[in-house]
């Protein structure tokens, strides 16, 4: 986890890309757990033989919401918190886009650019960040998102 960055470290990263995560891999164990933890069963997601019968995609592929599912912990590792933060809230998307498919035993990374931070109150920071989940050795990515978050000081 990078180091707690002041609120004017903060606010001179706006527009710019603050971090880039580490690869993580999404394989079939992965893919089979999600969609246990959401009773998402479809066949192209944990039927790896129909899968590749049926599908254009050659096999599984990741669920959009399990790589959706994959920010926190790839935010976690990348983005600096804000110095004296409290507690930080997920405040949601105002866009999510699935661009392409995860194959099973495919790695992913994000991509974070800080677009903005809005004071709501006193004492609370909304942050507007741009994620890009990119799916190594493609050209297409995984999802486009802009995802908001509350800083409570």
């Amino acid at each position: 986890m990078p180091p707690a960055l002041d609120l004017a470290a903060h606010l001179a990263l706006v527009g710019q890309e603050v971090g880039v995560s580490s690869w993580h891999l999404i394989d079939q164990t992965r893919i089979d757990a999600f969609a246990h933890a959401t009773d998402d069963h479809q066949f192209i997601h944990v039927d790896p033989d129909r899968a590749r019968a049926e599908t254009p995609f050659g096999g599984t592929i990741a669920h959009g919401l399990l790589t959706l599912s994959m920010l926190p912990a790839m935010v976690y590792e990348t983005m600096p918190r804000l110095a004296g933060e409290r507690m930080g809230i997920n405040y949601g998307f105002n866009a999510v886009r699935f661009v392409a498919p995860v194959r099973a035993g495919r790695r992913i990374r994000a991509r974070f650019v800080l677009q903005a931070m809005a004071e709501r109150e006193p004492g609370q920071w909304l942050r507007t960040t741009g994620v890009t989940v990119e799916i190594e050795a493609e050209a297409r990515p995984a999802l486009v998102a802009q995802w908001l978050g509350l800083s409570v000081l």
